[in-house]
């Protein structure tokens, strides 16, 4: 049973915005898959604020106890009607040890209050039977004689596959057969052959024998802050559905954790990054206390790169990216101290990178669209990965990221277009060195003047215009562009033409501030960019 708050508002028709889900505290019972073997686990989930812990169930001692490694020895009298009370599964023909799948209320094994569920034999009448088929163990059972003495110990990571019941902390777990299983219950709740006919005195414990108890344990926390979250199978385009990891910086796991359902393999991701993104908040408020006002941290988060070329074995592999300042900086790990920004893997300018969503929409449907964008319905992308966007810098470098939910993607989309508005509005003005006909020249682009261009050794101003008379350009995409305005007085185009050593981010620096421009007039930051766009690349 999973418990939380109340759900998030309704997605907005058309495309979504920022669509963070609130921090919140869950709890549920789901599986951890181990790849190797196979095999899943049930354990339970507890998720708070600042981190995920994993439980797994045991069996305790609550009074004293002179047993060790969890051993316990129960002795178990055979009663007329009922037998021993208990069933078993498993086996060693099925690589596990047989375990007590089901214990009868008011029965010989309820009664001792020491065996639980999930309890694996390891002795009966101290023959050992650690890797005793499950035929084997049911024939010494059943031909054991009126007192069987067993010694078991709970089994903490017992096979989804055994389909063993959860939930109650007691003894008396469950009372019917359940759900079918590959592995079937060997009943020996019915006499077995015994020496007399006799009844046999109840099995009850004594008051001076420990008492035991079923519980959920600790078993791993896994702290969220600076923590990262992966669907896919390391190494390869094979997405995890219904399952998860969650990363700590340190390096501990989670595991793989997988759900039920897809909706709950849903929650607990958006639930998970939401916790992960309220902690990262924290982290950059601390930040932004020791920079100045023109050096702060709009954004920052884990993210995943495509490799370029070919030879690459992993196709994908976790950057953390920041906003800061004037920059835009990518890192393998995040930093956590000062000295830790002067060792990013790369740093561009903002006003020179030119940031683009990959289209991934399927339909037309403004609702699947919003389930897509937010990570409520999956679909088959046919090895490619959705929520992926671009970030082009100077000399056409490209680097393409994705992200794990939709939600995410409006965050660094919104990031993005707030960190360059505010870079365009500190610097005001970019100028750049370019040449025509051999002359050498300046290019400067000034948020409050438009476009000027003037001689490098006069500073003769040889023609300027405002943004709103740029009408299209073009560009042979290495260093030559053609600038396209209208003259306002005769409202005939005029073609402008020059060269540039750094093309790509002389056109970025362009688009970066037409669209802070237009968005100083209409905070519309995306009817912004696509206006930028239009002016930037219409030819």
């Amino acid at each position: 049973m999973s418990t939380e708050g109340p759900p998030p508002p309704a997605a907005p028709r058309g495309r979504p915005g920022c669509l963070m889900v609130p921090a919140r505290t869950k709890t549920a019972i789901a599986l951890l898959y181990d790849e190797e073997s196979e095999n899943a686990y049930d354990i339970r989930l507890k998720l708070t604020k600042e981190v995920l812990t994993i439980q797994k169930q045991d069996v305790v001692c609550v009074g004293r106890s002179h047993q060790s490694r969890n051993h316990r020895t129960v002795t178990l009298h055979r009663q007329p009607v009922g037998g021993l009370g208990l069933s078993i599964k498993g086996g060693s023909e099925h690589n596990v040890p047989v375990v007590i799948s089901k214990i009868f209320k008011d029965q010989a094994a309820d009664q001792t209050g020491m065996l639980f569920v999930g309890d694996a034999v390891l002795q009966v009448n101290g023959i050992h039977v650690e890797n005793a088929t499950h035929e084997e163990v049911v024939h010494l059972l059943r031909n054991a004689g009126d007192e069987v003495t067993i010694t078991v110990e709970y089994l903490r990571e017992a096979p989804a596959f055994l389909k063993l019941p959860l939930g109650s902390p007691g003894p008396s777990s469950d009372h019917s057969s359940g759900a079918s299983s590959p592995l079937f219950d060997s009943g020996l709740h019915l006499n077995g052959n015994s020496s007399t006919t006799a009844p046999s005195s109840p099995s009850s414990p004594i008051a001076k024998d420990p008492r035991y108890e079923k519980r959920w344990l600790d078993t791993l926390s896994v702290p969220l802050s600076m923590a990262r979250i992966s669907r896919y199978k390391a190494g390869t385009e094979k997405l995890r559905w219904n399952a998860f990891e969650v990363l700590a910086l340190d390096g501990v796991s989670s595991g793989i954790l997988r759900f039920y359902t897809a909706q709950d393999g849903t929650d607990w991701l958006r639930a998970v990054s939401a916790n992960i993104r309220e902690l990262t908040l924290q982290n950059m408020k601390m930040v932004n206390k020791c920079c100045s006002p023109s050096d702060q941290v709009v954004h920052m988060g884990w993210v995943n790169e495509k490799l370029q070329g070919a030879d690459s074995s992993q196709t994908f592999r976790p950057k953390f990216l920041a906003l800061k300042g004037p920059s835009f900086y990518v890192f393998s790990t995040p930093p956590v101290s000062t000295f830790d920004w002067v060792r990013a893997e790369r740093t561009y300018h903002l006003c020179e990178v030119l940031f683009k969503v990959h289209k991934f929409w399927l339909t037309e449907d403004c609702w699947l669209q919003a389930n897509l964008y937010l990570g409520l319905q999956d679909f088959d992308f046919e090895d490619q990965r959705p929520y992926c966007f671009s970030v082009v810098a100077g000399y056409g470098k490209s680097h393409v990221f994705n992200v794990e939910l939709g939600s995410e993607l409006a965050v660094w989309e919104k990031s993005f277009q707030r960190a360059t508005f505010l870079e365009v509005q500190r610097t005001r003005s970019r100028t750049y060195m370019c040449s025509w006909q051999g002359e050498m020249l300046c290019f400067t682009v000034d948020f409050a003047l438009g476009f000027t261009c003037f001689e490098s050794k006069t500073k003769n101003v040889l023609w300027r215009f405002k943004f709103s008379q740029l009408k299209g350009s073009s560009d042979d995409g290495k260093t030559r562009v053609k600038l396209l305005f209208q003259n306002l007085d005769t409202k005939q185009i005029e073609t402008k033409e020059l060269e540039f050593q750094d093309l790509t981010a002389v056109l970025h620096c362009i688009h970066s501030f037409i669209a802070a421009k237009v968005a100083s007039v209409d905070p519309g930051f995306m009817d912004s960019q696509s206006l930028a766009r239009k002016y930037m690349y219409s030819s």
